[in-house]
């Protein structure tokens, strides 16, 4: 029986799943195979954690955990996801800066992606990474750190899984912090664009939820931190009312598994993910997209997919648009770009989707757009290519720690590297 990724749309091609207990035996096991990959939570939808001999799974080793307080920062493994490392951040009175929609993910996973949250203060998940330990193609275990290894650091923090194997993550922490959620519903979409900047920026996170249906964004969701300033307790924000009961972002969907809403405050890791940690999202029917576009052009962006929103929508579950800061990480497709980010749940009906991609990218292209790496898109090696200036600079460290190209996949190949 095949494996597969979470949502079930990819079908690994790799023969052989191995689980050492050791980074000795990563080691070893890394430095024997021909070619590699790491395997991390699957919730990618592309072949980016696939490849033709083994991928490898660091679910059984030793699970670390280790805050340094005098620096403010933890250290986990490199199979560690966000929903088994927030609860002791939060006893131990930190925090991480921010979280995805599902903390279920692995922390390697989210970094090597440049995953993200929402908020125009918040940078993607990896700008909490302060170092990491690495196993190269030929076993040796080799440490990067934004403190020791400034400009190495920047081109490897998200790398795509084109450097090595992560055993280990270090995260800066910040002081822990209650968030309040409060959800808003039927914003007109002429009120987004007059007030775009005020809207995004109006709690310390937000997120947009539309099927492009209509003349309204479905909900808003404001996610603010109770020790700052707070105006959106009111039943009205900027002409959409205030939900009357707790929200999923499919309407018509039970929100039993989401995070609490209606205002009630509660620690950051209960609030910043859309949904509870102890909800297991189940594998199967959706497909995800997501493009990247520099927040200077959003309203231009949103008013480009609006134009084809009647494309769009049959084929739809629920589309979500956020913001996420500049950051100086060269693979990141928000570098050095405040960004917006417009993502797409689809059924699952791959040949309809890939078919409408290529015009999604279209009505995309004139606003500088970069999918999202783990995720599903159809621009070409080329078109990537030019959109990344730093790109010679990864290519050259990836020949450097793998010159034989053991961590290189299908993936990387078609869709950024040169031979």
């Amino acid at each position: 029986m095949s494996r597969t990724n979470w949502a079930g749309n990819y079908h690994y091609a790799a023969p052989r799943l191995l689980l050492p207990k050791t980074v000795e035996e990563v080691q070893e096991m890394v430095a024997q195979s021909t070619k590699v990959k790491a395997l991390g939570t699957r919730h990618s939808f592309n072949g980016i954690a696939d490849c033709e001999e083994k991928q490898i799974s660091l679910a059984d080793l030793e699970p670390t955990f280790e805050i340094d307080h005098k620096l403010n920062r933890v250290t986990v493994d490199g199979a560690a996801r966000y929903s088994s490392i927030c609860e002791g951040l939060h006893l131990d009175n930190y925090a991480l800066h921010n979280l995805a929609s599902l903390p279920h993910i692995s922390v390697a996973g989210a970094v090597a992606t440049a995953t993200h949250g929402s908020g125009v203060g918040n940078g993607n998940l990896a700008t909490s990474v302060r170092a990491f330990e690495l196993v190269r193609a030929n076993g040796e275990v080799i440490h990067i750190s934004r403190d020791a290894n400034p400009g190495t650091f920047a081109c490897a923090a998200v790398h795509l899984g084109a450097l090595g194997l992560v055993t280990k993550v270090t995260l800066d922490l910040v002081p822990t912090f209650d968030v309040r959620q409060t959800v808003f519903r039927n914003l007109s979409f002429a009120r987004l664009d007059r007030d775009f900047d005020e809207i995004v920026s109006s709690a310390y996170s937000v997120s947009l939820f539309t099927d492009w249906r209509g003349d309204h964004v479905g909900q808003v969701w404001l996610k603010e931190r109770t020790d700052e300033a707070n105006h959106y307790l009111e039943p009205e924000f900027f002409g959409a009312i205030s939900a009357t009961e707790p929200m999923h972002p499919i309407a018509e969907l039970s929100a039993e598994n989401c995070t609490e809403q209606m205002g009630v405050a509660g620690p950051w890791h209960e609030r910043l993910p859309h949904f509870r940690h102890d909800f297991t999202p189940s594998a199967g029917d959706e497909m995800q997209s997501e493009y990247f576009i520099p927040r200077k052009f959003a309203r231009e962006a949103i008013a480009a997919i609006r134009q084809i929103g009647d494309r769009v929508s049959p084929h739809l579950m629920i589309s979500e648009i956020r913001t996420i800061d500049a950051d100086s990480l060269w693979m990141s497709p928000c570098f050095e770009e405040p960004s917006i980010a417009i993502h797409f749940t689809w059924v699952m009906d791959w040949p309809s989707v890939q078919a409408l991609l290529p015009v999604i990218e279209a009505a995309l292209e004139p606003f500088d757009v970069r999918p999202h790496w783990g995720k599903l898109f159809t621009m070409s090696r080329e078109t990537l290519r030019s959109k990344y200036r730093k790109l010679s600079d990864f290519e050259a460290l990836a020949t450097e720690l793998d010159p034989t190209g053991k961590f290189r996949n299908l993936f990387l190949q078609n869709s950024l590297f040169s031979d």
